[in-house]
């Protein structure tokens, strides 16, 4: 019997995961997709924006969540499990895609895959590594990092690299592509600098792709067959070297309300909020006043952007809910009393 591929599918806070898998299921051809999602706070925002794609090569019951805790930290209770469901089913998958959240390490969920009764029935297709190109030439990961750089800088006792910087090495270094996002929004000679700064963290013989809007042939990204879980001793991770791992320089939150009056008011707020308060992320579905659709907003440091994916069924009802990430400390009563005088 042969064994099911999966791929996996890393990148930090706002690389665009999300719509890199839209764009997959969008174009599947034919093939039957399971998908594993991570998500990153309490409530599983990337799944509902997902299940908007409404496409049959991976209907709703085939989209899997897992919330509340780091895939790499829960591998046992919660991922191991999910798995076995969808090997047994009587008719599964023929490709499974797994997206880590922006905090997930790799190499722990690729080393799952040795599990004996997993390991026979399959295997890691390919580690996809999605990088924000435009973050990347500024200097960043994932959004503007001063605010870290400077409490590092003030810090006597820091001898050893942030964790963002980890968690951005930690990807690259278990990848077997990586794919440049947004390379529309970087000069030509900026994205060759970049390229360059992704090559020297890789494996030899690792792919770098570009990408706008996370469209990639699905060509491109299946079928890789790296056989990845029998290949970790090439892939170099700090928990190998002794290190910890640690979430807790996250926090995270959800708001949720009603419809919203004004958009573009909402819209103006939420820039505010994320300069004042340092926010990293903000993405979820809204509820626009006079509008029969609900809006999908990602916000990624000071871009934001948003559409509208769906019409809102009959039986749901028309909410906004908001995931909010930044770093530990976050002002979560100042943020929520500021966006809720633009949220019914």
């Amino acid at each position: 019997m042969s064994k099911i591929p999966a791929t996996v599918i890393t990148g930090f806070l706002g690389a665009g995961k999300t719509t890199l898998i839209r764009h997959l299921l969008q174009n599947a051809k034919g093939r039957r997709l399971a998908l594993i999602i991570n998500e990153f706070g309490d409530v599983g925002v990337d799944a509902e924006l997902v299940k908007g794609c409404n496409d049959e090569a991976c209907p709703e019951d085939d989209i899997v969540e897992l919330a509340n805790g780091c895939i790499c930290c829960t591998v046992a209770d919660d991922f191991l499990p999910t798995m076995m469901k969808l090997l047994d089913r009587p008719n599964p998958p023929e490709h499974i895609i797994i997206e880590t959240s922006g905090l997930a390490l790799p190499k722990p969920l690729v080393k799952a895959f040795q599990w004996p009764d997993i390991r026979t029935r399959a295997t890691v297709d390919g580690v996809v590594a999605l990088i924000d190109a435009d973050a990347v030439a500024a200097g960043r990961f994932a959004t503007d990092e001063a605010a870290l750089a400077a409490a590092r800088a003030a810090d006597p006792t820091l001898d050893h690299d942030s964790p963002l910087e980890e968690l951005f090495e930690e990807q690259l270094a278990c990848a077997d592509m990586v794919v440049l996002n947004k390379t529309d929004l970087v000069s030509p000679d900026a994205l060759k600098a970049v390229e360059k700064q992704v090559d020297a963290e890789t494996r030899p013989g690792v792919k770098i792709i570009r990408a706008d809007h996370g469209a990639v042939d699905i060509a491109a990204l299946l079928g890789i067959t790296a056989a990845a879980e029998d290949d970790l001793d090439s892939r170099r991770s700090h928990i190998d070297d002794g290190e910890e791992h640690d979430h807790d320089d996250f926090d995270s939150f959800v708001q949720t309300g009603g419809e919203v009056p004004d958009l573009d008011a909402l819209l103006a707020r939420m820039g505010e909020v994320i300069a004042t308060h340092d926010v990293l992320r903000i993405k979820g579905m809204v509820a626009v006043a006079g509008k029969p659709s609900r809006l999908v907003i990602q916000a990624v440091g000071p871009r934001i952007q948003h559409f509208y994916d769906r019409a809102w069924k009959g039986d749901e009802a028309r909410r906004t809910s908001l995931v909010v990430i930044g770093q530990k400390g976050l002002d979560r009563a100042a943020i929520e009393a500021e966006l809720g005088t633009v949220i019914a």
